[in-house]
């Protein structure tokens, strides 16, 4: 399920655009082959094989008749399957997502948009229930893409678009920006993870209350190193000073499978190299490198932030 694919499937949006597209494959297919076909026997076959093809009726029937009837039947259809795209039952979860330069800021919400929940680059949501994404841009225009789930929607600066769509079954899908912004771009991933309804509510509760205090003697030194460099005007642990908005919220940074939006995933060697080398393992992204930092430095900063989930 890691599998970046719109042909596997996990969900009834995804499942309704996969038969659109086997369907519409199949046909213009079909159509192919048989252009090919007329194609040879008007080159190649003699002149005594092909006369009927200068026909009044062949014309009409293969030129005029057939594709009009085709293309309204492919209309008609794809339009009739798209509208079961269209979740009208009211959604179990509303979570907005933001695009930026380039992550995806993760708030949950409540029917009166406030915020209840905070997160980046990882989407947890319970399965079998409709969940309500509302997209909006920081900066440029991106595009919300799980394959496996759903299809794209683009971010536009100064709109917000809103998409429904569930999964079916417990997993992990790998969702992409789809639209070029910038030069890393290809670099600006995310997984949605989808936990049995119970699981999800364990889940929610626990993220709504700060992490532990540490207690390990490295840990508590990577936390005071984390507050000594400034982390915290940037980013955000909650129950601690650091109280950032410019980037991603760490609360629970530790418990999720990647950093830097889908690039790396979540251990203590990522972790330092990222603090370190920040512009030159994402070049033009929005965090600094600390290269003044020590090795021993480095490793309390990481292991702090692996231990908070």
């Amino acid at each position: 399920m890691w599998i970046q694919s719109t042909m596997v499937t996990y969900g009834p949006h995804a499942g309704v655009i996969e038969t659109l597209s086997w369907v519409m494959f199949t046909g213009a297919l079909l159509i192919f082959l048989l252009v090919m076909v007329l194609a040879t026997l008007a080159i190649f076959a003699p002149d005594r094989m092909r006369g009927w093809m200068t026909g009044r009726n062949f014309i009409i029937g293969l030129g005029i008749v057939f594709p009009v009837v085709t293309l309204t039947a492919l209309l008609v259809w794809g339009l009739t399957i798209s509208r079961t795209l269209v979740t009208v039952e009211n959604p179990a979860l509303r979570i907005e997502v933001i695009g930026e330069r380039w992550w995806w800021r993760v708030h949950y919400v409540d029917a009166e948009g406030q915020i209840r929940l905070v997160s980046a680059n990882e989407i947890k949501i319970p399965t079998g229930r409709p969940i309500e994404f509302v997209l909006k841009t920081q900066d440029v225009i991106h595009s919300f893409w799980v394959p496996s789930l759903a299809g794209k929607l683009d971010m536009i600066p100064g709109r917000v678009n809103v998409t429904r769509f569930s999964a079916e079954r417990p997993g992990i899908y790998r969702g992409q920006c789809a639209e070029y912004c910038g030069a890393q771009h290809a670099l600006m991933a995310f997984y949605v993870v989808a936990l049995t309804p119970d699981e999800f509510e364990t889940w929610y509760a626990r993220e709504a209350t700060p992490p532990a205090e540490p207690v390990i003697p490295l840990l508590v030194r990577g936390k005071v190193l984390f507050r000594e460099n400034g982390c915290g005007a940037c980013h955000t642990v909650r129950g601690t000073s650091a109280g950032g908005l410019i980037g991603p919220d760490l609360t629970y940074v530790g418990a999720r499978l990647s950093i830097a939006a889908g690039t790396y995933p979540t251990n203590v060697g990522t972790l330092a190299g990222w603090i370190s080398s920040a512009q030159h393992l994402k070049p033009d992204n929005l965090m600094p490198s600390f290269g003044n930092l020590q090795g021993e430095e480095l490793r309390a900063i990481a292991a702090y932030l692996e231990s908070l989930k």
